[in-house]
């Protein structure tokens, strides 16, 4: 007992250091979670050893990755899985796969073939869990963009998790495997159906949880932290991965009570409150700093290979089907980057490879840490790109060729569209934050330093007033339309 919460203790004095360290930042451009990570890493076994991964703590961690997908799974929408753009999105991860599966033998990685199977996987995925408060943060949900995401992110997170659970359990069948995923889903719906159909008759359960939804007790939480609870159980049963009963939860729990705004708060509150940083700080444990230095190549190529394999050919199809086709180079840019994020699902995945011996700990430490990568990473070329790509530099190289001897006036006039996207992005900016919205860390880092918010004495932001328009610049506007 004394160990187990020495060791909560340390996790927990690690996840409140890590939220005032990344908040001393300006701008906050590192993200907490790459903190959680690194701090499990420094403090765990191959670090200080003040951490150390007991069975009191690991079930920590996994109730932590419970709710990290549950609020996933609470936050799709099933008609956008269900509709053209959910077709379109699985059919891209399948390419994806078989691309994935392809390359395993000419990568020479030498792995059997479920560890060659867990590989591939982890060359697909989208972690939809982390991504969700990204995209909120940024009003990009409800976006062309945020829908694209919804989609693509919610397949490529569902399907490599359907595709664990059928290619690493260990000692069946597929042909078993495929049934005991049938048998699971179909509890699942009856579940939701039984449960929609008790609200809707007005069962004394569901007359008392609907009645004291804001009672201080909160009976509400806890019918959804046992639902949670209860499913992993049936997919510990089942010997399925805790990843796909914690995702089945949140579908059951959108089904039953579809946005609520009050209950997605309580969820987010103890579950980013308490469990989830918990989940991550023991996933960063797992990362043996020693081995990534002896491997680097392995670090980058898994990072290039997610980059093609999930993101160009999301990219591709994004420009083929017909749903997306319109998105302009930028919106297909950002939707592909943002669904290459894959670290919570790389854990499970390699924490279950390692299980089933078909990975080593050192391959999953690489691949780990390339995840925590992602997640620094790709929200930052995310928003620098947004005001890069206003230039149009492909419109711009062909201006050019075609007229040589204008190429300093097209040049000039490229640079005027990206200082005009720079002046629109800090207006928009200023508006948020008198909302009371925080920059995320990649906006800020996205601002050019010749362009910074303009403040009082105090310190407060003051209204941006952008430079007025000249008569050749509006004339020279009116020709363009024209």
């Amino acid at each position: 007992m004394t160990i187990n919460l020495l060791t909560l203790f340390f996790i927990l004095a690690g996840v409140l250091a890590s939220s005032f360290v990344a908040s001393l930042i300006p701008g906050r451009p590192i993200p907490e979670v790459v903190f959680f990570v690194f701090f499990g890493t420094l403090f765990g076994p191959y670090g200080l050893h003040l951490i150390q991964n007991t069975s009191a703590i690991s079930l920590l961690s996994r109730l932590g990755l419970g709710f990290l997908f549950l609020m996933a799974g609470y936050e799709l929408n099933p008609r956008e899985l269900i509709g053209r753009r959910g077709r379109h999105a699985a059919i891209s991860w399948m390419v994806s796969i078989v691309i994935a599966l392809a390359i395993m033998p000419l990568l020479n990685l030498g792995l059997a073939t479920t560890g060659a199977i867990a590989f591939a996987i982890a060359l697909t995925t989208t972690a939809y869990g982390t991504l969700v408060p990204i995209l909120n943060e940024r009003g990009i949900t409800g976006t062309n963009v945020g829908k694209v995401i919804e989609s693509y992110g919610a397949m490529g997170e569902l399907l490599p998790v359907a595709m664990m659970t059928l290619a690493l359990t260990p000692g069946r069948s597929l042909f078993i495997n495929i049934a005991v995923l049938m048998i699971f889903m179909l509890v699942c719906i009856l579940i939701t159906a039984r449960a929609d159909r008790a609200r809707r008759v007005g069962s004394a359960l569901s007359r008392f949880l609907h009645e004291n939804s804001e009672a201080a007790s909160q009976p509400t939480v806890r019918a959804i932290v046992l639902l949670m609870v209860g499913l992993l159980l049936l997919s510990q049963f089942f010997a399925l991965d805790a990843v796909l009963g914690a995702f089945a939860a949140g579908f059951i729990l959108r089904g039953i009570i579809p946005d609520d705004h009050s209950i997605t708060t309580r969820i987010q509150t103890i579950g980013n409150g308490f469990f989830v940083p918990v989940f991550f700080v023991i996933s960063g444990i797992t990362i043996d700093p020693a081995a990534i230095i002896h491997n680097p190549h392995l670090l980058f190529l898994y990072m290039f290979l997610l980059l093609v394999v999930r993101g160009l050919i999301m990219g591709i199809s994004l420009s083929i089907f017909p749903e997306t086709r319109k998105l302009s180079i930028g919106e297909k840019f950002s939707a592909s980057l943002y669904c290459t994020m894959a670290l919570p699902l790389i854990v499970a995945l390699t924490e279950s490879a390692v299980t089933s011996n078909a990975m080593t700990e050192s391959m999953a430490s690489v691949l780990v840490a390339a995840g925590a990568l992602t997640v620094l990473v790709i929200p930052l070329i995310t928003s620098i790109t947004t005001t890069l790509l206003a230039a149009k530099p492909i419109e711009a190289i062909h201006e050019v060729i075609e007229h040589p001897s204008k190429a300093a006036a097209v040049l000039q006039e490229h640079q005027a569209a990206v200082r005009v996207e720079r002046r629109r992005f800090i207006e928009e900016r200023l508006r948020e934050k008198r909302r009371g919205r925080r920059f995320s860390s990649a906006e800020y880092l996205a601002l050019p330093h010749h362009m910074a918010l303009p403040t009082d004495k105090n310190g407060k932001a003051q209204p941006f007033t952008p430079k007025p328009r000249t008569s050749s610049e509006t004339n020279s506007d009116n020709k363009k339309q024209g």
